[in-house]
């Protein structure tokens, strides 16, 4: 940000004017403050330096070397988005923009520019037309309001193409008085040349070389000395040896003169064009809009590249001590391990301990740089995935100032010690802590006695928390892993270190203080044990007891660790496991779908077969009388087919046990008697002195008694005068499937000369008997219906008398 200029400068010049930007003070706060020695102790310059290398443009990569983490919330926001956006879609077409600026400054300053330097401004004008096109197709706003801040120079481009030719000289056509000279140089150069051609043949015996040449632009031809007289002209040049002299013919001279005045118009129109079409390109109100917009969208490709290349990602930016770092690594050390770096209300203070070259330092400048990347409209390293897959939030708090102790300090010139340095750090960072800063102290109380180091860092640190101030402090000093055990609102950490390969894995442990290993190293690389004896009594009993504890807090860490890797391997092998079932059962949901789908399809085309059959059936019994009986017949067995085929599978398993001797009841006939035959879903049932066909869903078994008395053999005649009359079932039946079975029953009764019909529809509601009965009423070949008898079937039975 420009010092001085207005904090709303910032969010309009990311998107060309307050208006588009809308209300900056709804996104603006006091920009961020951060000294020079803090931008390099954190290698900010050097993220800046890689962003440059990534631009395309001069233009971009100049725009590149301001950003600065000063932007206001609106232009982070503006500039994370426009990142984003050019990672999701396609690639943004740079090419031919070209940094243009001081060819457009030479022309503001009187200078005129050639053909072609005309030419690259314009061909950048019509690049950033082709830019702006891609730009406008949609589905970018971010970059789409780039777009509308470009021109696409129509009308300046047109000129150029009619005036200049592609090698940036000017057209013979480009101006009628352009046109009008150059339409009579060529001939009259063509009569000067025929003219000299004629004096060098007339002569020949005086030319030096047959040749016509140019001296001070006049065609002259070479003479030799001794013979200069005999040619009538004027010299206009001698040779170095003075053996020939380039005369201008006397009768050549008018031409010539009438050659240099064409020219000198040629070139004066030549010079108004080239005037004229330089100020028209660099005085175009649109071009710096335009050369503005295409910097900061080829800041915003090198942004995306930068993040492909170095994996980073977007954080959100809150209010408050709102740090979240998952797998956050330093992006310019190579092979960095990521570790999980959280802070909040509840932990604003991270007090981290752990032994020398263990990462300490490194795990700092890696916050410091994120929060700096993120305040400058960057990416950080950090990871929005969870190691299981899941998204995760990565964010950093806003601070106004980073305040910073890191590195020695030191002045000879100053006349500061190492430890007076770090003081003058540290009363800064007391003087500035707020809620909305960022302070990161890197050996706090190191360089002078411990334990008034210890006792001055605590002060210091209370001061920090006490401001609410956000920080991270690296220490030694075990007073302060006591302290932060203690204190609320700090929390404990520590670097890991291999004692057995006596190497630091540089992974960041929160939730315990680290040691420092000096001793464990010292036993591993084989220094007596008389002195290392020595040491840990001289280490005294709080000390010791100190590290012994510690010790144990890391071996429980670790074993709890182990069984919580366990856990999560668990998990993770069960929702395999788990993933496996879903998929099994996806496939056989799939396999009953198509199953389903075959069932239904062989189901259509049976009926299909059916429906034709019995079309056939009915056909033959209206036109063949002698046929007509079998085809009632057969069209009886179609119909018996399809109620056992429509019959739920439930129904046909409850009387899969009935076989031939089992004594059933059949409810349409209200009769008792035993099976005969079994024929798949139709019983064969021995009623009285009459064999009937039954399906076997009408068939309810019955346990056996005793043989009927004479009152019952008494009704069996009767019972058998019934079964001469036919008769359906459409009890269950919906209402208009029954009512289109029994009119084709009917009608098929009546072809074969029956007197009467039995319909079988059930007392129910009497829903469907009502419909059977108004239906009756309206069929012409009934003459009249009524109940049956009580002993068969009564008022779930209505028997119908056709007409004769």
């Amino acid at each position: 940000m420009t010092a001085g200029a207005p904090p709303e400068a910032d969010a309009a010049r990311l998107v060309g004017s307050r208006d588009a930007a809308g209300p900056a003070s709804a996104y603006h706060r006091d920009a961020m403050r951060v000294a020079p020695t803090t931008l390099e102790k954190l290698a900010f310059g050097r993220v800046i330096d890689a962003l440059a290398d990534r631009a395309s443009t001069p233009l971009g990569r100049d725009r590149a070397r301001t950003v600065t983490p000063d932007m206001s919330d609106f232009a982070i926001e503006v500039a994370c988005e426009r990142t984003e956006e050019v990672l999701g879609g396609d690639d943004v077409p740079l090419g031919g923009v070209e940094d243009v600026r001081p060819l457009v400054q030479r022309v503001r300053d009187g200078h005129i520019l050639d053909g072609r330097e005309v030419l690259q401004i314009a061909y950048t004008m019509d690049a950033a037309g082709t830019v702006r096109r891609a730009l406008a197709r949609g589905g970018r706003p971010r970059l789409g309001e780039l777009a509308a801040r470009m021109a696409s120079f129509d009308g300046p481009l047109r000129t150029v193409r009619e005036q200049l030719d592609p090698n940036g000289e000017v057209r013979d056509d480009a101006t009628p008085k352009l046109r009008d000279v150059r339409r009579r140089l060529q001939p009259l150069r063509g009569r000067i040349r025929d003219r000299l051609t004629q004096l060098l043949a007339q002569h020949a015996e005086h030319v030096q070389d047959p040749i016509i040449t140019l001296r001070r632009d006049r065609y002259v031809i070479p003479i030799k000395a001794s013979a200069q007289s005999r040619v009538p002209g004027i010299v206009m040049d001698v040779s170095d040896s003075g053996q020939t002299v380039f005369v201008e013919p006397a009768s050549v001279v008018p031409m010539n003169n009438e050659l240099t005045v064409l020219e000198i118009e040629d070139r004066d129109e030549v010079r108004r064009i080239l005037i004229a079409l330089g100020q028209r390109l660099a005085f175009d109100p649109d071009l710096e809009p335009t050369l503005d917009a295409l910097s900061e969208l080829d800041v915003a490709v090198a942004s995306a590249r930068l993040a492909r290349d170095w994996s980073l990602v977007r954080a959100e930016i809150a209010e408050g001590a709102a740090l979240r770092l998952p797998a956050a690594r330093h992006p310019l050390v190579e092979g960095c391990v990521p570790n999980d770096v959280q802070l909040d209300d509840d932990g604003r203070v991270l007090v981290v301990t752990g032994p020398n070259a263990g990462g300490k330092t490194v795990l700092l400048k890696t916050v410091g740089l994120a929060v700096l990347m993120a305040h400058a409209g960057l990416f950080v390293a950090a990871s929005r995935t969870r190691a299981d897959g899941r998204p995760q939030r990565v964010g950093v708090p806003r601070v106004r100032a980073v305040l910073t102790d890191i590195g020695d300090e030191q002045s000879i010139e100053a006349s500061l010690s190492t430890y007076a340095g770090h003081l003058t750090n540290l009363r800064r960072v007391v003087e500035e802590a707020a809620p909305d800063t960022l302070v990161l102290i890197d050996e706090l109380g190191s360089g002078t006695d411990p334990d008034e180091g210890a006792a001055l860092s605590q002060a210091i640190l209370e001061t920090v928390l006490a401001r609410r101030a956000v920080a991270i402090v690296t220490t030694h000093l075990a007073p302060l892993k006591v302290f932060a055990s203690r204190c609320e609102g700090v929390h404990n950490a520590a670097m890991r270190f291999d004692v057995d390969a006596l190497q630091p894995t540089f992974e960041l442990v929160v939730g315990q203080p680290g040691r420092s290993y000096a001793l464990a190293i010292a036993k591993r690389i084989g220094l007596d044990e008389g002195l290392l004896e020595r040491a840990a009594e001289l280490l005294g009993p709080e000390g010791a007891r100190l590290e012994f504890l510690l010790e144990t807090l890391e071996r429980q860490r670790e074993s709890l660790q182990r069984e919580l890797d366990e856990a999560r391997a668990a998990a993770d092998e069960a929702r395999g496991d788990a993933e496996v079932l879903r998929e099994q059962i996806a496939r056989l949901r799939e396999r009953e779908e198509e199953l389903l789908e075959r069932a239904a399809e062989k189901a259509d085309e049976m009926l299909k077969g059916t429906l034709q059959r019995a079309t056939e059936l009915r056909r033959t019994a209206a036109t063949d009388p002698q046929a007509r009986g079998q085809a009632i017949e057969a069209l009886q067995a179609l119909r018996k087919e399809t109620r056992v085929l429509r019959r739920p599978p439930k129904e046909r398993e409850a009387t899969d046990t009935l076989q031939p001797g089992t004594l059933v009841r059949v409810e349409s006939y209200g009769a008792e008697g035993p099976v005969v035959e079994v024929r798949g879903d139709v019983l064969v049932v021995q009623l009285g002195l009459l064999k009937v066909e039954v399906p076997r869903r009408e068939a309810k078994r019955v346990r056996p008694r005793e043989k009927a008395s004479a009152g019952s053999r008494r009704d069996a005649p009767v019972a058998a005068v019934s079964q001469a009359v036919r008769e359906l079932n459409v009890r269950g039946e919906r209402v208009e499937s029954a009512l289109e079975a029994i009119r084709d029953f009917v009608h098929e009764a009546h072809a074969v000369k029956a007197p009467a019909v039995r319909i079988l529809h059930g007392k129910g509601t009497g829903a469907l008997r009502d419909a059977v009965r108004q239906y009756l009423k309206q069929e012409r070949l009934v003459e009249r219906f009524e109940d049956a008898v009580p002993y068969e079937g009564g008022h779930g039975v209505t028997v119908a008398y056709l007409r004769s």
